[in-house]
């Protein structure tokens, strides 16, 4: 029969109650030494996994042990192994070269302005500045080794996860990571880092690891050390600072390109709160008085950054947007001024200097303009002109730039129209003047054109038909066919009002090309790009951009809207000269109220292109471009011009390549017009002399001002009207750019 454990451990200790018991192991229990120290409340000694456990747990505490008694010699050997190295290159700065898209031909370099580093002694530093760095980057200064354990750990983590760097290093840190290293961030580094900080911290006095952090830190705008700094944010010497001053200094050196107000509101927004931050914790560790702090509320003027040097010219916008990017992947600027970085970027030789040639060649005097060209579906800016000269001025036209996107948001109603199942077929009322839901929209040179579909709509871009439109889908869906597009959603002035469509809102012109490039990659969006590689020349840092895509519409949906988008190149549209291309183009004119703003937006299934221009006044505001010009600019005319004049340059040996096919999304639903007739008068047989017609006559109860066969092209049919309304009809004009309605 088959015994149990429990069964034959019982018979086991009761054939050991017979046998003489042996001397007692000094523990005064009586126990055998058999069991001595492993018996339980039952009197059993422990067998199994508990045994297992009790070993395995008594083994790894001593393996434990040696590891980290291993660990404390590795680190005192490593301490003593670890020489104080020679600086490295900061005095000597590599710079970083920005190459076109073939990654041979240099576009720019990045290099600090003029090698702006100049030491000072620590007692020409007013105390308050001190404190005021102290109270920003590391308020235990006086007291710690020269590290931070919890620094310690966050740096080690982001280095194994690979997340975005935090702060935490010491001052004393920070000192050697820029002095003695490079910036790589690999455990490494970070090991070596700590190590020097501790040797400094036992060789030098607080007061000269101080002196050294201050003359070699790196505050932006090129300057590095506390005195360039000051020259560079306030134009004065260090000693003539004031205490705001130097909490302001105190904050950039945290991160120059995301605290510096030269880059635009959010950065400003972001120096207030770290600002505040630098006082509060100064008043906290009892450097500064709260009535001294109360004085303080608001930043002081900082003078205008010039920019760098070596980045002038129309070519210099794309090294100032290059910069933002890679802070973006987690370089800092100084990172990127003096990393010996090789930076390869998306824009094509080719295409950019078609761009600059074009801008250069068209815009009239005191107007601005920006330029950007991208790779459907893939992001790739190939193109950028966003001003005449960087070194002037640092405010982007391009990227920073807002204008309101008058007719270039109409196609926006169209895919949220055939997305929401309506064809482009689908005929609104285009006459002129009406009074929608309570407001009054007119036409572009107060033309009436009858009932027209979403092709001629967007061919003829009227207004009236648009309202219309969006009346019956919602201002909503238009809304958020713009936003799915690659409109930022935060876009000044995108609301839901019925006018939207008529492009109520300011959109950046490279926000414009990202909408359209969606159109143009059959419904794909794609995040625009500057970068596509970079290296270093000392091996520690490299990046390869991956394409951000998404799928936002069928294609289906997009089809049948760049069908519509041709009607404006074709006869009759707003920018028929396109024609001259020789290619299939889409695209939209805009011109917003008083002309304060003219678009062209347009595509070819390899590159969609869009270009915004306006007449800033003294403050920025934007002006009447008609004010100084002797022509009445439109979408149609200067932004029409540019496009093609860059197209025919960067198309020149490109594949023609056809749109795909018009889909026909709701054709199945088109309502069927119900009409009443009127007869004209017995006294009136034909239009008036102001329409232009065939000489033909035709039959007085035709009064459809357009006809269309099965495919939507226009008829060479003649029209007949009632007497009280004119409905002229332009023919074609491949070299007329006049349009037909605010384009």
């Amino acid at each position: 029969m088959t015994q149990s454990r429990r069964d034959i451990r019982a018979a086991q200790l009761a054939a050991d109650k017979g046998r003489p018991q042996r001397a007692g192991n000094g523990n005064g229990n009586g126990r055998s030494a058999g069991t001595a120290g492993f018996s339980d409340g039952e009197g059993e000694g422990r067998t199994g996994w508990k045994k297992w456990a009790i070993g395995t747990l008594k083994w790894g505490s001593i393996a434990a042990a040696v590891l980290l008694v291993l660990g404390v010699v590795g680190v005192i050997v490593a301490y003593n192994q670890t020489a104080i190295p020679q600086p490295n290159q900061l005095a000597n700065k590599q710079v970083s070269i920005v190459y076109y898209s073939d990654g041979k031909t240099e576009l720019d370099r990045i290099a600090v302005q003029d090698g702006n580093r100049e030491s000072v002694k620590l007692a020409q530093v007013p105390k308050f500045v001190q404190d005021a760095h102290i109270a920003a980057e590391d308020r235990t200064f006086y007291q710690n080794n020269g590290i931070s354990v919890g620094g310690i750990l966050r740096a080690v983590k982001t280095s194994v996860t690979g997340e975005t760097q935090v702060g935490g290093s010491t001052i004393t840190q920070q000192y050697v990571k820029n002095y003695f290293l490079t910036q790589d961030r690999t455990i490494s580094r970070k090991a070596k880092e700590i190590l020097i900080a501790v040797k400094i911290d036992g060789q030098l006095s607080k007061s000269e690891i101080l002196e050294k952090y201050l003359n070699t830190i790196y505050y932006g705008r090129g300057a590095y050390g506390i005195q360039s700094a000051s020259k560079a944010y306030f134009n004065k010497d260090v000693s003539k600072l004031n205490v705001g001053e130097a909490a302001v200094l105190a904050s950039v050196i945290n991160a120059p390109s995301l605290y510096d107000p030269a880059n635009g509101d959010t950065a400003e927004a972001n120096l207030t709160k770290r600002y505040a931050y630098v006082l509060d914790g100064m008043v906290q560790e009892g450097w500064l008085s709260a009535a001294e702090r109360a004085k303080y509320t608001e930043l002081p003027k900082i003078q205008a950054y010039k920019g760098n040097k070596f980045s002038s010219g129309p070519n210099g916008y794309i090294t100032a947007q290059v910069k933002r990017e890679l802070v973006s992947t987690g370089l800092s600027e100084q990172d990127i001024d003096n990393g010996g970085l090789r930076i390869v970027t998306t824009i094509d030789k080719k295409a950019q200097t078609a761009a600059i040639a074009a801008m250069k060649d068209n815009l009239p005097k005191k107007v601005q303009g920006g330029l950007i060209a991208m790779k459907p579906g893939d992001g790739a800016v190939v193109a950028m002109y966003g001003g005449a000269d960087y070194a002037k001025t640092q405010y982007n036209s391009a990227t920073q730039a807002t204008m309101q996107g008058a007719s270039n948001f109409k196609p926006f109603a169209v895919l949220a129209a055939v997305r929401d199942g309506i064809s482009t077929k689908t005929k609104f009322d285009g006459d002129q003047p009406q009074e929608i839901d309570g407001t009054k929209i007119t036409n572009f040179g107060e033309r009436s054109y009858g009932m027209v579909d979403m092709r001629r709509m967007i061919g003829r871009s009227i207004n009236t038909a648009f309202v219309n439109l969006n009346n019956e889908i919602t201002p909503e869906l238009t809304r958020q066919a713009a936003i799915d597009a690659g409109m930022p959603e935060k876009t000044r002035g995108l609301g839901t009002d019925l006018t939207n469509v008529l492009g109520t809102a300011s959109p950046h012109v490279i926000d414009m090309a990202s909408a359209y490039s969606t159109i143009a990659s059959q419904g794909v969006r794609s995040k625009p790009y500057f970068v596509k590689k970079v290296t270093s020349t000392t091996g520690d840092f490299s990046y390869v951009a991956k394409p951000q895509t998404k799928r936002a519409f069928d294609k289906d949906v997009t089809a049948d809207v760049t069908d519509a988008m041709t009607y404006t190149v074709k006869d009759g549209g707003t920018a028929t000269k396109l024609q001259r291309l020789g290619r299939p183009v889409a695209g939209k004119t805009g011109t917003s109220s008083e002309a304060k703003s003219i678009w062209f937006s347009g595509f070819v299934p390899q590159l969609a292109v869009s270009i915004g221009m306006y007449k800033p006044d003294d403050n920025g505001n934007p002006l009447t471009l008609t004010d100084a010009e002797d022509t009445n600019l439109t979408g149609g005319t200067i932004p029409a011009d540019v496009f093609y004049d860059f197209m025919k340059v960067v198309t020149e040996n490109m594949e023609v390549q056809e749109f795909p096919e018009r889909a026909g999304v709701g054709d199945d639903k088109i309502p069927t017009p119900t009409t009443t007739f009127t007869p004209p008068p017995e006294t009136t047989t034909q239009a008036p002399p102001t329409t232009t017609q065939e000489p033909t006559t035709t039959a007085p109860t035709t009064t459809q001002p357009t006809k269309t066969n099965g495919t939507g092209k226009p008829q060479p049919t003649t029209t007949t009207a009632e007497p009280t309304i004119t409905i002229p009809l332009p023919g074609p004009s491949p070299t007329s750019t006049k349009p037909g309605n605010g384009p």
